[in-house]
């Protein structure tokens, strides 16, 4: 809870004054863990880029995840399930990016899967 609030602090924080450009964001993240029920709420809380205010957004997923313990009963070799993120910092660009990575048709979500938002700008 400590670490949300100072998330939420330095989010605060970076909207009233100058902001970096996406690449440059210190606390941003690089990549998130998603599952689908993760990727439905992320779409539903961020469908709007109006919605969206300041240049740092503190994403908080933690009360719509319906199947973040959900563990393959035999998973084969290759397939490591991560642990999804519920609670991540994001600039505006990544946002958006991370929308349409989501909306994409070719992302299998099931049972997790990693985004790379390194390439967002």
């Amino acid at each position: 809870m400590r670490t949300m609030q100072l998330l939420v602090s330095l989010t605060i924080g970076l909207g009233a004054g100058a902001v970096p450009a996406a690449a440059e964001c210190a606390i941003c993240a690089q990549s998130v863990v998603m599952n689908q029920d993760l990727a439905d709420c992320f779409l539903q809380k961020f469908s709007d880029p109006e919605a969206v205010s300041g240049e740092a957004v503190a994403v908080d997923l933690s009360r719509c995840e319906k199947s973040r313990s959900i563990v393959l009963a035999l998973p084969t070799p290759k397939a490591a399930v991560e642990e999804p993120d519920t609670r991540f910092v994001l600039s505006r660009a990544q946002i958006a990016c991370l929308r349409d990575k989501l909306e994409a048709e070719y992302i299998e979500l099931d049972p997790s899967a990693r985004i790379d938002l390194g390439t967002c700008r």
